[in-house]
C-alpha cells in the first residue's frame, strides 16, 4: 500500500455510532425485501443514502455486512434466570428477539438459500450469529443440569438445538410460522418429557 493510500484511509472519517446503525439497519431492510443472494452493496447504499465508498470503509464486503447488519439485530443481552428450564426457554424463544417475532424469521427466511451454496457466508453466520445464540441457549440448559432438573447421560449438543429445529421445521416445510402456542406445545410435549429428571425437580411451571 502507498503512502498515498495510507493517508487517504486516515484523512476518511470511520463509519460508527448512528451512522452506522442507520447503514446496518437498511441493510436488514433489503435483506428482508430481496434475500441475500440478490442483496448488493449499491442497494443497501441507495437505501441507506450513502455512497459505496463509505459502506467498504466500514465493512470489506457484503458477507461482512450482512453479518454485521445480523448480529446488530441482537435484543436480549441477558439470559433469562427464571429458576426453572421451561420457564428460561420460554422467556429466551417467546420473548423480545426470540423465534416468534417476525424479525427473527425473516432474516431466516432471507438466507436459507445462501446457507446452502455460499460457502463464505454459511461458514460466517453459523460462526458470528447461530454460534453465539446456541451457546446461550446450552447455558439454560446447563443452569438446568447444574439445579438437578435434567436426567442423566444427557447430550447437550444434541438438545440444545432440538426446540428451534422443530419450530423452524414446521415453518420452512410445513408453512407454519411459528408462535408462542406452538413453541409451548413443542417445549411441553417434545422437549421436556425428552430431558427432565423425573420427580418434583421436573421443573414444569411457567
Amino acid at each position: 500500500m502507498s503512502p498515498t493510500d495510507t493517508d487517504a484511509q486516515v484523512q476518511r472519517p470511520r463509519v460508527e455510532g448512528e451512522r452506522e446503525q442507520e447503514i446496518l439497519d437498511a441493510t436488514l431492510e433489503v435483506l428482508a425485501e430481496v434475500g441475500y443472494d440478490r442483496l448488493t452493496m449499491d442497494a443497501v447504499a441507495t437505501r441507506a443514502k450513502a455512497s459505496k465508498a463509505t459502506l467498504y470503509r466500514r465493512w470489506s464486503d457484503k458477507v461482512t455486512l450482512v453479518i454485521g447488519a445480523l448480529q446488530s439485530q441482537k435484543h436480549q443481552p441477558e439470559l433469562p434466570d427464571t429458576g426453572t428450564l421451561r420457564g428460561d426457554l420460554l422467556a429466551s424463544f417467546c420473548g423480545e428477539g426470540g423465534i416468534v417475532h417476525k424479525e427473527t424469521t425473516s432474516t431466516f427466511a432471507a438466507v436459507m438459500t445462501a446457507l446452502a451454496h455460499d460457502e463464505e457466508f454459511a461458514a460466517a453466520f453459523r460462526r458470528d450469529v447461530l454460534a453465539p445464540k446456541s451457546a446461550s441457549t446450552r447455558r439454560l440448559f446447563e443452569r438446568a443440569r447444574d439445579r438437578g432438573e435434567l436426567r442423566e447421560g444427557l447430550d447437550l449438543d444434541l438438545v440444545t438445538p432440538a426446540l428451534a429445529g422443530i419450530v423452524l421445521h414446521r415453518m420452512f416445510v410445513l408453512g407454519t410460522p411459528p408462535d408462542t402456542r406452538t413453541v409451548t406445545a413443542v417445549l411441553d410435549q417434545i422437549i421436556l418429557p425428552a430431558v427432565l429428571a423425573p420427580g418434583p425437580t421436573s421443573g414444569t411451571d411457567a
